[in-house]
């Protein structure tokens, strides 16, 4: 397939009606529509509509996924314990393969826009690397299309599941490229040995940390701050994720300012879904005092809940929604929520619409980001390096 591509009559987040070459797979040129183009590359007449950079997933469990499957209904208990134990029930009895599952669900989440996913993949003594030897040929199907990295994810709990380390240092050794976390406090109930080990093993094999936090209150506040102090005596400043931080949204402001303030210094990045009950992490503070936050779905259509649509510009709105944003700012920060963001915290490399960038695209009719979110609009074209591989909500490749 040819990776030269002229888009033309296009229109960017400014409002600018620009022409875009595209060559090689890269943005060639970005220039005011109505100069002379060439003839000899296909061209993308984009008759007005606005064009944005892919769309970023920064929190996703595909290897979990139902997607394709008959309705199944929650089923689970009350507690996290609860969904953790059902999980594992309904895991157990399914006989259709991740790679159908988390296919299906990785090239509808490609239609609406998304080609950067970060994905936790469970490991435990139970499964072993299974999941992850899955999600790994799954990633080499679509290695032309997306980026899509790994977080070895200790679901079921890591010190009190013994033989889980081994596990997650296996998963490692494979080629997954973070250390996950879960709960230090609240799940393992020995939080400076859990994240001495998953410090430890990070340190090891020179890999990255994301920390599923779901402890609230002032025990989830606590656990953000020694991890804090783990990342800056490690020395790992910009690679540490804490997803989730519910307790973030219950801090008082002067315990919030001190916080944000150690997250800045050690460039820890936050990550929330924008839960709709709950508290949930203040994003415009955190984003005030120079903290990264991004979004993702966490699951789709899964065990934990039968909803979800892997869309990010529905996730986005979910974050307005959340904190009251309806000012053309609060929409523009939303959607860096489910971009530039997400590209800073997954390491992307000259992410964006720019000169000299990876020609990873979304064009649909809007009329600036703000018109995106509020009307989702599933009327997509997505260009992967240049190449048109989804249309009208349809993957084509």
């Amino acid at each position: 397939m040819t990776k030269s591509l002229w888009i033309t009559a296009a229109r960017d987040s400014s409002g600018a009606a620009i022409d875009i070459e595209i060559a090689g797979g890269r943005i060639a040129a970005i220039l005011p529509t109505g100069g002379k183009i060439a003839d000899e590359k296909p061209h993308l007449d984009a008759a007005g509509r606005l064009v944005l950079p892919a769309l970023v997933e920064a929190h996703c469990h595909f290897d979990k996924t139902l997607w394709g499957q008959p309705w199944r209904p929650n089923s689970a208990g009350p507690t996290l314990r609860d969904y953790i134990d059902n999980e594992r029930r309904i895991l157990r009895g399914l006989d259709v393969p991740i790679a159908a599952r988390a296919g299906k669900l990785i090239e509808h989440c490609i239609a609406r826009g998304s080609l950067h996913f970060r994905c936790h993949v469970d490991v435990d003594p139970e499964f072993g690397v299974s999941h992850v030897e899955a999600m790994l040929a799954l990633r080499e199907t679509y290695r032309d299309i997306i980026t899509m990295e790994f977080v070895a994810f200790p679901q079921t709990g890591m010190l009190i599941r013994p033989g889980t380390l081994a596990v997650m240092e296996a998963a490692l050794k494979l080629g997954v490229e973070h250390v996950g976390g879960l709960d230090p406090c609240g799940i393992d109930n020995d939080p400076v040995r859990h994240l001495e080990a998953i410090f430890d093993l990070a340190g090891k094999y020179g890999r990255g940390i994301d920390i599923h936090l779901h402890d609230k209150g002032e025990l989830g506040l606590w656990q953000i701050e020694r991890i804090a102090d783990f990342t800056e005596a490690r020395g790992m400043a910009g690679r540490v994720v804490i997803s989730h931080a519910y307790c973030l949204g219950e801090a008082r402001p002067a315990r919030l300012e001190r916080i944000a303030r150690a997250l800045a210094d050690n460039g820890i990045g936050i990550m929330t879904t924008a839960p709709a009950d709950g508290p949930a992490p203040p994003v415009a503070d955190l984003r005030a005092a120079g903290v990264t936050v991004c979004m993702g779905s966490d699951g789709i259509r899964d065990a934990w809940s039968p909803l979800g649509t892997g869309d990010m510009l529905e996730r986005a709105l979910f974050l307005c929604l959340r904190f009251d944003w309806a000012r053309d700012e609060d929409l523009a920060a939303a959607f860096d929520c489910v971009s530039a963001a997400g590209a800073r915290i997954l390491g992307l490399r000259n992410y964006g619409l720019a000169v000299g960038a990876p020609a990873n695209l979304l064009v649909l009719p809007a009329e600036n980001v703000g018109d995106a979110i509020a009307r989702r609009p599933q009327e997509r074209t997505v260009i992967s390096h240049g190449v048109v591989i989804a249309r009208d909500g349809r993957f084509l490749s």
